[in-house]
């Protein structure tokens, strides 16, 4: 799960929430954190002003390395596309993206 929400920095910031109820092995969470810390450097130009939160569901151990970085390279893409603040409606839930 992706929880994205608007900052007012030039830069973008991550955090991950990979628990051991989710993924069992130690050896497969810091797998993991590093292929979407290795995604999210590739795509930080794209994402300047968002505080990301990613928190690992089960079965996110099962993907393989290409496989995993092929899916957050989609959800960075798709992020990036997501309309600013700015762009939000008047009265409509403001800066929270998932």
């Amino acid at each position: 799960m992706l929880l994205a929400r608007e900052n007012d920095l030039q830069h973008p910031r991550l955090g991950l929430v990979i628990g051991k109820k989710s993924v069992k092995l130690s050896v497969e969470r810091n797998r993991i954190k590093r292929q979407i810390r290795e995604t999210f450097r590739h795509h930080q130009l794209e994402l300047t002003g968002w505080d990301i939160v990613i928190i690992a569901r089960k079965g996110l151990a099962d993907l393989d390395n290409p496989e995993l970085a092929k899916q957050f390279a989609k959800l960075w893409k798709r992020l990036s596309r997501s309309p600013s603040k700015t762009a939000v409606e008047p009265g409509a839930a403001n800066s929270t993206h998932a």
